[in-house]
């Protein structure tokens, strides 16, 4: 290891965070696959149309062996409890996916999220979520798409709050955001 370099942090749970395209998802994997052998994805996503089965099936190949697969579009909380564990990895894939499908099913979205936070707080095993950065975009021109921006916002914050560490990816690069040192001023 380069003496230069920082020493590595342990985290138990990490948020990883982006636009669109923006390599979370692959970063995310690259988290997961280092933290241990036994690795668990946990889809949030579901084929409602052609389109993104073709994208589920090729988002499944690309992970490769050495991946469980668990669908799970609402219970996020009660499924992290369950499954994570000591020697075992988790990986959300993603928070986006899985605020709207709670969104589209009508339930109390600061209930849910004050679930999925309670349950991060007490994992048995590491945890890795990918999450969209929506508030960066374009403000939504319908009030569901503002509501649901707002939404993400309010999940992004309370889940990096959460989680030991945040990262958040722009151009496939990584920038640690949590933990990270207070700036020092120096008063002339």
């Amino acid at each position: 290891m380069d003496s230069a370099a920082p020493p590595p942090i342990e985290c138990r749970s990490v948020l990883v965070m982006g636009g669109a395209r923006s390599g979370k998802s692959r970063y995310g994997l690259a988290l997961a696959e280092a933290a241990a052998r036994e690795r668990l994805y946990v889809a949030t996503g579901s084929a409602g149309d052609a389109e993104m089965a073709a994208r589920i099936a090729r988002h499944k190949a690309e992970r490769g062996e050495g991946w469980t697969t668990l669908e799970e579009p609402l219970a996020l909380g009660a499924a992290l409890t369950r499954h994570a564990r000591v020697g075992r990895v988790v990986l959300v894939d993603c928070l986006t996916f899985w605020l709207a499908n709670a969104m589209f099913a009508g339930l109390d979205i600061a209930a849910e999220t004050q679930g999925l936070c309670a349950a991060i707080a007490i994992l048995n095993g590491p945890a890795v979520f990918v999450s969209n950065e929506v508030g960066a975009g374009i403000v939504p021109t319908t009030a569901s798409g503002r509501e649901f921006r707002d939404w993400q916002g309010r999940l992004n914050q309370q889940v990096a709050r959460a989680c030991d560490g945040v990262v958040l990816v722009a151009a496939g690069l990584p920038a640690l955001l949590k933990p990270s040192p207070a700036p020092q001023f120096e008063w002339r």
